[in-house]
């Protein structure tokens, strides 16, 4: 099939490279435009970009595919089936209207469920046993479309959101790569969606990772997984970021110190909350690396609160 291939970050290029190697014409990867990134604003090329260009695949960045001519760029590679995974903008009716058979989309959650930008996130921070990826095909309504496949598997409960969410679109790239023949051939029976059963996420904030020690531990601590790897999550220390990268809930601790308390028991570094205790395992302090927090509490014995 010929293939309008639409992608941007990391987490993408696994399903590009699936496709890729399947046999299938990727006639165009469509990305956005290069940006500056790091502390000294480097140009930076998307990561799709990068892989696009290592398979020989014709590249497009417009700005915005709201512009006519843009659109008219998009017809003009003839695609059957476009394919979307994390572009990062919605794409309208012209657009929508270009291959025949639409354009089908990779997202990571159990739809209904989590539809949004940031599923895993929303997966994790609820406590969910099990999470999924979703094929479905695009409509005006965000990842409301009809499903033509989709995986479920169990959460671990240590899962971070960027490891699972490169992992899932992974796997829903290779379930993109079998349904094609059967979606081209017209032998896929959909499943619409129960918009009753729909729940939605954010856009993630760079102040969502933000800990709020009254909250109770376990929560904390599923932010800690849920928010990495950005924005990551952290307390403020010294007008600084103090960032909490592991740490462990321990729910049924009864002190009855203050949110925000340091607490060293039994070798554990210990901070209650409003309900239970977090123990930090690893933290980063402004401006260092990532350190187990024992070695950070020797350096910081004074401290009393974070």
């Amino acid at each position: 099939m010929r293939i309008l291939y639409l992608g941007t970050p990391e987490i993408a290029v696994a399903p590009l490279e699936l496709l890729h190697a399947s046999g299938h014409e990727i006639v165009g990867v469509v990305t956005q435009p290069d940006r500056p990134a790091g502390r000294k604003n480097v140009l930076t090329a998307p990561p799709v970009k990068l892989a696009a260009e290592r398979l020989g695949i014709p590249v497009f960045q417009p700005e915005t595919l709201k512009d006519p001519a843009v659109v008219e760029r998009l017809r003009a590679f003839a695609p059957e089936v476009g394919v979307v995974a994390a572009y990062g903008e919605i794409l309208r009716k012209n657009v929508l209207q270009i291959p025949a058979l639409g354009y089908l989309n990779i997202h990571p959650s159990i739809l209904p469920l989590y539809r949004g930008p940031a599923p895993i996130t929303g997966a994790i921070l609820a406590g969910d046993d099990l999470v999924g990826v979703s094929i479905i095909k695009l409509t005006a309504k965000m990842d409301a479309g009809p499903i033509l496949g989709q995986v479920v598997m169990p959460l671990a409960k240590d899962a971070r959101a960027g490891e699972w969410t490169a992992q899932l679109m992974r796997q829903g790239g290779e379930l993109l790569a079998q349904l094609l023949p059967a979606y081209a051939a017209g032998q896929i029976q959909a499943q619409i969606q129960d918009d009753s059963q729909a729940t939605y996420t954010q856009m993630i904030s760079k102040n969502d990772g933000l800990i709020d020690w009254s909250l109770p531990a376990i929560v904390i601590e599923r932010m800690t997984r849920a928010y990495d790897p950005w924005p990551g999550t952290a307390v403020k220390l010294n007008d600084q970021p103090f960032k909490i990268l592991r740490s462990k809930a321990h729910s049924s601790w009864s002190g009855n110190a203050q949110p925000g308390t340091l607490i060293e028991q039994q070798g554990q570094i210990l901070v209650a909350t409003g309900s239970g205790a977090l123990e930090l395992l690893e933290v980063q302090p402004a401006g260092k690396r990532p350190m187990a927090a024992s070695d950070w509490r020797r350096g910081a014995k004074e401290l009393e609160r974070l």
